[in-house]
């Protein structure tokens, strides 16, 4: 087994519907979390809509949630900025306030403003000299390729930098490449997109996956089957959650989340800033038609 393993979900933020953040809403989510039994927490993520949250509220929600959490599971900080001496004092500010891992992506900025695979290594490794656990997210969002070569060097020469998210196209070929490279250097290898190839990833070598948090206690066993040797059970628990995972990723993003705790009383609005457009009405009505049948904890923790 390696160190990291499991389901470390990302927590979405919550907002008023006048578009101030939902702070009590926020230690809600968080609670919500821990009682779906997850085995960490991911803030400030892009599915946390970090990408339309102000530096202030970012300070805000750093705090509010490693305080929150208390401990009771370990929390992931997203610090991804383009300028290097930014995510580095991120990195610093997450670790004093007690993360136990950082999540950053490849330095981009738009559409052409992209590190080179030496800049990306170098700005890795100056977060590394800060002394806390990194873990590398590759995601097409970031629109810079991450060969394996690059990626297993990285591995090697950054002490700190122990786990990998991947959740590029052909994860699962990926990450049994990376694997194989690099073997011991990764301590965590996961997959992401809210688990749309868990299955696939689990065979090819990883042992965690970074979900968002509508129905991580109805994954994780899936998880927890597979690492513990039993594949056909863990197929079995993929299947039942399969079309509810499907209509997320492919209809609602990061939305869902959000839809679903409301439902479930959890927090009191689905409210995201714009220009993200509300999830229509019949496309939330599919989502709830998916996750009933599965009674997760989202859709009865607040009622």
């Amino acid at each position: 087994m390696r160190p990291y393993s499991g389901i470390w979900p990302v927590a979405p933020t919550p907002f008023n519907d006048d578009g101030t953040l939902d702070l009590d809403g926020m230690k809600r989510v968080l609670d919500l979390m821990i009682d779906q039994g997850v085995d960490g927490i991911c803030v400030l993520a892009n599915f946390s809509e970090q990408f339309l949250i102000s530096d202030a509220e970012r300070e805000t929600l750093t705090r509010l949630c490693l305080a929150h959490v208390a401990g009771r599971v370990p929390v992931i900080v997203t610090i991804s900025h383009f300028a290097t001496e930014i995510v580095v004092r991120r990195a610093r500010q997450a670790k004093d306030l007690g993360a136990a891992i950082v999540m950053m992506m490849a330095p981009y900025h738009g559409a052409l403003l992209k590190g080179t695979p030496e800049q990306t290594f170098e700005q890795f490794a100056r977060v590394g000299e800060v002394g806390i656990p990194i873990m590398l997210q590759d995601a097409p969002l970031s629109g810079v390729e991450l060969p394996v070569p690059l990626l297993s060097r990285m591995a090697r020469e950054i002490e700190e930098l122990r786990l990998f998210k991947i959740e590029c196209a052909g994860t699962a070929a990926k990450l049994r490449a990376l694997i194989a490279e690099a073997g011991d250097a990764i301590e965590g290898p996961f997959d992401g997109e809210e688990a749309i190839t868990l299955l696939a990833d689990l065979d090819a070598g990883a042992t965690g996956s970074m979900t968002s948090a509508l129905i991580p206690d109805l994954i994780r066993p899936a998880i927890t089957q597979h690492l513990g040797g039993d594949r056909e059970a863990a197929k079995a628990a993929y299947a039942r959650v399969l079309p509810a995972i499907n209509h997320e990723n492919r209809q609602c993003g990061f939305r869902a989340a959000k839809e679903a705790m409301v439902e479930g009383g959890v927090i009191r609005s689905a409210f995201c800033r714009h220009p993200i457009p509300p999830l229509s009405g019949p496309t939330r009505d599919e989502l709830l038609d998916h996750l009933r049948p599965l009674d997760p904890l989202v859709l009865r923790w607040g009622r």
